[in-house]
């Protein structure tokens, strides 16, 4: 292993290239990843770096975002078949639908989505920032697409708007379920369940903290407790591990993986910085589309 890192060092300095991680990809590409954060964090970050290559161990719609932020760079993801279902789970056809049925009405777009869908809406919020950013909104009515549990978790929180639910759901966090929960507390009864509101609400309701993957990651460094019940894909695992090696964390079940993110591997990261592989590319109509969603989650999230 030694080797390829090594390797990859050496690329990076050749090729000007930064590489971005998810929190959810396996442990050793968050190891050498220059930077490691969420959604939000990851895209605040692609407007910042000066390298000319941002290598994205990630997933497609992560490539896309820092690619419509940062036209000018080449963007490349670590695997060009890694993809989010629930990004795919609306249609611009389904957004022209609903705002024909109401006015005064802001989509409001979850970043994990598709750059067209992105391009179709209004603002793109993150699970770190959508409360702050549905709260700052003048209009009444808000489609939030595509995940209809954070949908439903904002919602809760901000009573004094229409929200319009589209039925798109995370495949690893629905596989989440309350009695999954109920019977790891019997198991670990001292221990906080962290959830992340991707989840059902069923399931949400039985946590002590719901948040993005950040949120729990800084809920437990600064708890008073040693063990938590981790409800969000396994990858998290590392960075709560790293920043809190006195502390205990357990899994919910056996399906907190999500399968796309684990394409993301050294070897991978190595050939397409080497060959400047799976170039993420878009049309500029989409791009300036998308880009307008983004930027309006940047400026209202500060």
């Amino acid at each position: 292993m030694d080797n390829i890192i090594n390797e990859i060092k050496k690329l990076k300095k050749e090729k000007n290239a930064v590489i971005l991680a998810h929190y959810y990809v396996c442990d050793e590409v968050q190891e050498i990843a220059d930077f490691v954060g969420d959604s939000y964090y990851l895209s605040k970050k692609a407007t910042e770096v000066s390298e000319s290559m941002i290598v994205f161990a990630g997933v497609k719609f992560m490539g896309e975002s820092a690619k419509i932020l940062n036209p000018e760079k080449t963007v490349v993801m670590v695997d060009g078949k890694a993809d989010c279902p629930m990004a795919h789970m609306v249609t611009p056809e389904k957004i022209e639908e609903v705002r024909s049925k109401y006015d005064d009405l802001a989509v409001c777009c979850y970043i994990n989505s598709t750059a067209e869908i992105k391009a179709h809406s209004d603002v793109c919020v993150t699970s770190s920032n959508a409360l702050k950013i549905v709260k700052s909104l003048p209009n009444k009515n808000i489609f939030f697409i595509p995940d209809g549990n954070l949908g439903r978790y904002i919602a809760e929180k901000v009573t004094d708007k229409n929200f319009i639910f589209n039925d798109g759901y995370c495949p690893v966090h629905v596989k989440i379920t309350r009695q999954d929960i109920i019977n790891k507390k019997k198991e670990y009864p001292n221990a906080k369940v962290l959830i992340h509101p991707e989840c059902t609400p069923d399931a949400v309701e039985l946590a002590d903290y719901a948040g993005s993957t950040a949120g729990i990651i800084d809920y437990a460094t600064k708890s008073h407790c040693d063990e938590f019940i981790i409800a969000t894909e396994k990858g998290v695992l590392y960075e709560l591990r790293n920043k809190n090696p006195e502390k205990k964390f357990y899994t919910v079940n056996d399906s907190q993986i999500c399968p796309d993110m684990k394409y993301v591997t050294l070897e991978k990261i190595k050939n397409v910085i080497e060959n400047t592989e799976n170039v993420v590319e878009l049309s500029e109509k989409m791009s300036e589309g998308a880009k307008k969603a983004l930027d309006e989650m940047l400026r209202l999230a500060e």
